[in-house]
């Protein structure tokens, strides 16, 4: 198979995944991009970002058209972990693959956990302001540090941290991803990177439409049923890439 049928492949999954899920895009991305693509670790991060973003935009306003997007929690997560994300995606530069590559695995790992053992809350769940800051600033230091989205932490967190729905968590943390990925992907702006356009866009372009048959696909299976397939996504990558980096 060629480079660009991959490219048009791995797009495909990354928009269903952000389009039923809210999240999973990164988690794609990153892998198929390195393993799949050829990018190296720098360009895969630059590159995640920049499909992440587009693709989250688009499966956002597919949310926010059915109204399941909770604004409020959004941008207090959003808001929260702007500056984190900023000074983790200098950091990052001066922190080995390696590392940044096994805290990606263990991050994945708990939180795939999370989400198959913690029982969906009731739709009325209220939304604490002290705790969305510190859950969005933590975020935000993830997606600085692994150029990624993080919505594969802001869905449970969501879920988990603040009694939001499943059905909401999955819109709302789209407006997670996009600010902290904007932001993260500014913080990399003066790295010397060049991407290969030729693979990029087609990735993109299939995201995108990827991200609107995910999100019908959201209004047609049960909540439990999504949590358990995004936990258990979470859990086969983490395990992946933590093999894959330690031999």
């Amino acid at each position: 198979m060629t480079a660009f049928a991959l490219a048009l492949l791995a797009g495909a999954l990354v928009g269903l995944a952000l389009g039923a899920l809210g999240a999973g895009g990164s988690i794609i991305t990153v892998p198929a991009l390195i393993y799949l693509l050829g990018f190296t670790s720098a360009e895969a991060a630059t590159a995640s970002l920049i499909i992440v973003i587009v693709t989250s935009t688009t499966a956002l306003l597919a949310h926010v058209r059915v109204g399941v997007v909770r604004w409020r929690a959004g941008l207090l997560f959003a808001a929260a972990g702007l500056l984190p994300a900023a000074g983790a995606g200098v950091l990052s530069a001066r922190i080995p693959t390696t590392v940044l590559t096994l805290a990606f695995a263990v991050l994945a790992a708990l939180a795939g956990w999370r989400m198959l053992h913690h029982r969906t809350p009731p739709e009325n769940g209220t939304v604490s302001a002290p705790r969305a800051a510190v859950a969005g600033a933590g975020l935000g230091a993830v997606t600085g540090l692994l150029g990624v989205g993080g919505g594969f932490l802001a869905v449970p967190a969501l879920v988990a941290v603040l009694a939001i729905p499943m059905s909401a968590a999955v819109g709302t943390s789209l407006l997670v991803i996009i600010a902290n990925a904007l932001v993260a992907l500014a913080a990399r702006a003066n790295t010397e990177v060049s991407l290969d356009w030729a693979l990029v866009m087609p990735f993109i372009a299939t995201a995108v439409l990827g991200a609107w048959d995910g999100k019908r696909l959201s209004r047609k299976v049960p909540q439990a049923t999504l949590q358990r397939v995004f936990g258990s996504l979470l859990l086969a990558v983490a395990a992946a890439m933590g093999i894959g980096t330690l031999l």
